[in-house]
């Protein structure tokens, strides 16, 4: 299943052998094994190049990672062999270079942090919505639209009418649900519809209701991105670009690179214009974190920013050989 949809979209799109995919995937499932199957995984991707990160927890798996054809086809064929992925559904884009620097294969508490123990999203979550389907949802009178993504995301795109809870991260969305829908004693049969960039986190948001007692809780299937895949521009309802954890930064209507960058600092998103201004600094500093670090952290960062180029350096290297 795995393996034969990944073959589907290649031969779909048309995709050049030489072209770079990036896939981003999750599954929450009980892990029993994971140090056991992160084993397995270096084992893969020892001999092929794969770059980006996995994250395996008792929870699941969620990753994204970017390479060639050939390569994320010898990756994805051996992810079939364990019986816990073989239904995984990568949501897939394309760009011109890896946006990665490495690959990384992380054991942790959550594969998304919300910081609740008791909240699992392999045993309960809300209703999908199918991207075809979120228009219509999103425009009913009754939905209380939610996007559970970070305030620096949101800055840069959203859907009409979509409430920003302006969380720092998703460690913050609860108490942002405990301020502003129990004790504001929002109605546990209210309909609720929730999004985030892949799906992973309005999933887990969706789980975290469900176990508080609200009935009418539903989430965005696959994501915003799966949504900007799948929906014409004409008929769509995003309004921007949409965040994207790696070196793209953002992607807009049919996951084209967007035209933002990152300021590594504060990573908050950064236009062309925001570039020109005279407090931006490569990998240091931009105009909405010059006056929030310290000396010592500038030095850190123009270090790191050191590294950064070092290891962009290397990888060009090794691509031209």
């Amino acid at each position: 299943m795995l393996i034969d949809n990944f073959i589907k979209y290649f031969n779909k799109n048309k995709i050049h052998d030489n072209q770079i995919i990036v896939a981003t995937f999750y599954k929450f499932i009980q892990l029993k094994k994971k140090l056991e199957i992160r084993t397995y995984l270096l084992g893969y991707t020892k001999f092929i190049n794969i770059k980006g990160t996995i994250l395996l927890a008792n929870e699941g798996i969620n990753g994204t990672i970017a390479g060639k054809k050939k390569d994320l086809e010898i990756f994805f064929k051996n992810m079939t062999l364990h019986k816990e992925f073989y239904d995984l559904s990568p949501k897939y884009s394309i760009c011109n270079k890896n946006p990665f620097l490495r690959l990384k294969i992380r054991l942790k508490k959550e594969i998304v942090t919300i910081g609740k123990k008791n909240v699992k999203p392999n045993k309960i979550v809300g209703d999908y919505v199918a991207p075809q389907d979120w228009n219509k949802f999103i425009n009913k009178s009754e939905t209380l639209l939610i996007d559970t993504r970070n305030d620096y995301e949101i800055s840069i795109g959203s859907f009409e009418n979509a409430i920003n809870p302006n969380i720092k991260s998703f460690r913050d969305f609860p108490d942002w649900v405990n301020k502003n829908l129990v004790k504001k004693n929002i109605s546990k049969n209210a309909q609720i519809g929730m999004y985030c960039t892949g799906g992973i986190r309005c999933e887990k948001s969706t789980s975290y209701l469900k176990k508080i007692g609200y009935k009418n809780v539903f989430h965005l299937e696959g994501g915003i991105l799966k949504y900007l895949e799948q929906i014409p521009k004409k008929e769509s309802l995003w309004k921007g670009e949409c965040f994207v954890f790696d070196y793209r930064v953002s992607v807009e209507h049919g996951l084209k690179v967007g035209h933002y960058e990152m300021c590594f600092a504060c990573r908050m998103p950064i236009s062309k214009e925001d570039k020109q201004d005279t407090d931006y600094v490569e990998g240091i500093s931009c105009k909405y974190c010059i006056n929030k670090i310290s000396e010592k952290q500038k030095k850190r960062f123009n270090e790191r920013q050191k590294q950064i180029e070092l290891q962009k350096n290397k990888s060009h290297g090794s691509q031209k050989n």
